[in-house]
């Protein structure tokens, strides 16, 4: 019995130390959490001062815009692709924007047609407007509808973050820090010259403001005032919004009377890792090699010996495309394939009727970014161009698959999957 009572007291004793333990780890982890976001807050605030407002005083900010901008902002350390101070950065192992994600998802029917039927049904009623803006810029109403409706679904998307904060956190504590202490600089300049007050600065995670999206230095470049009322605001003014995106696209190089492309066949003949905007071809070349409008259409008599380039964004797995020149202008809009031939798609849909592409999207997109990440980096050890090793499959990273895969004896596919990633290991 005393035995007994003696192996349950040490018992009862371990399981306490152990408890204690666990209790005194769970308070540490707990304490050091927030002493932790107190060191950062106490380093943006030092960051702020020393390092980001003598640039901000010597672009002609005042202080009192400064403070005014800053007021009780603290980084969020909750926004993605951050390097907390002392830490390296890495490569995320899930994908945060959906222009990288799985094609098939990107164009689920719901999401492309709450686009397209809000289009329609916004299109008669700016019809003077858009008539207006396309005389003075050359694009086509429905182009400027289709990523109205894509960035905030026609004004109705609720921007939840302060821009300040994003911006600040960002250029304090990003991966690309230095794109956005321009762009943070360019938000103080709006406040600054009076384009829009510091409560009225709401923006989207990555720092992109009102009804079409702009980025703060794009705000500066190519924001108009189109209703004449003698102000600028993305936020309230459809025909300033639908101006300030033809004027975007007219920057960019948008050529008048072409449209974005066309969706097409290619035979196994031709190779996937012909695509990419440096690879063109008149489009009646690409007709000899065999390449063909879906459902029989000709290419346009008007086409035939104007550039086109070859676009297939999920490799063989996918739909393909001859893109025009203008496909590159709207990816200037967000620098993904996928987000361009939303906008064309959606466009074309907005005019003409809801038809889907002739083309389904296969099962690609499910790889962790990190996993494409080191698929880059072996083919560039192989001497591969993948553009750059950051997890995003571009047409520089597709087409060199394909170029590997033919060379090693495979199906050229141009599209990153699981058996990629561990022959190239």
């Amino acid at each position: 019995m005393s035995g007994r009572t003696e192996g349950g007291a040490a018992e009862r004793n371990l399981r306490n130390l152990i408890f204690a333990f666990l209790l005194a780890a769970l308070t540490s982890l707990l304490l050091i959490t927030p002493a932790s976001a107190a060191k950062i807050d106490d380093q943006f605030r030092a960051w702020l001062q020393s390092d980001l407002w003598p640039q901000a005083k010597a672009k002609g900010i005042s202080k009192k815009t400064f403070d005014a901008a800053f007021d009780g902002i603290k980084p969020n350390l909750k926004l993605p692709d951050l390097v907390k101070p002392g830490e390296k950065a890495t490569t995320p192992r899930k994908q945060h924007q959906a222009e990288f994600g799985s094609p098939g998802a990107y164009f689920a029917e719901k999401t492309v047609r709450a686009v397209t039927a809000g289009g329609r049904a916004r299109e008669a009623t700016n019809a003077r407007t858009l008539a207006a803006i396309e005389k003075r810029y050359g694009v086509p109403g429905e182009v400027l509808l289709a990523i109205w409706g894509r960035e905030t679904g026609f004004g109705a998307a609720k921007m939840p973050y302060d821009a300040f904060e994003v911006l600040g956190t960002k250029a304090f504590m990003s991966t690309k820090k230095d794109f956005f202490r321009t762009e943070l600089l360019a938000a103080l300049e709006i406040v600054e010259r009076g384009l829009a007050p510091v409560g009225a600065m709401k923006s989207s995670w990555a720092g992109a403001l009102g009804q079409p999206q702009f980025m703060p230095t794009s705000f500066l470049k190519h924001a108009v005032d189109f209703d004449g009322d003698g102000r600028v605001d993305i936020w309230n003014s459809t025909p300033d919004v639908l101006a300030s995106i033809a004027n975007y696209l007219v920057h960019y190089g948008w050529v008048k009377g072409r449209g974005w492309g066309f969706e097409v066949t290619v035979p196994e003949t031709v190779s996937c890792s012909l695509e990419g905007p440096d690879q063109g071809k008149k489009i009646s070349e690409w007709a000899a090699m065999g390449i063909k409008r879906v459902g029989g259409k000709p290419f346009p008599a008007s086409e035939l010996k104007a550039e086109g380039f070859l676009l297939m964004p999920a490799g063989r797995s996918g739909p393909a495309f001859i893109a025009t020149p203008n496909f590159y202008v709207l990816k200037e809009y967000n620098t993904s394939d996928l987000y361009a031939l939303f906008i064309g798609h959606g466009a074309d849909r907005i005019a003409h009727g809801d038809q889907n592409f002739a083309g389904s999207w296969g099962a690609v997109g499910g790889l962790h970014r990190s996993d494409i990440a080191a698929l880059q980096r072996a083919l560039e050890g192989k001497g591969y161009d993948v553009g750059s090793a950051d997890g995003l499959p571009g047409f520089k990273t597709r087409r060199s698959i394909g170029t590997w895969q033919s060379k090693n004896g495979r199906a050229a596919t141009c599209f990153p999957d699981a058996g990629l990633v561990a022959a190239l290991k």
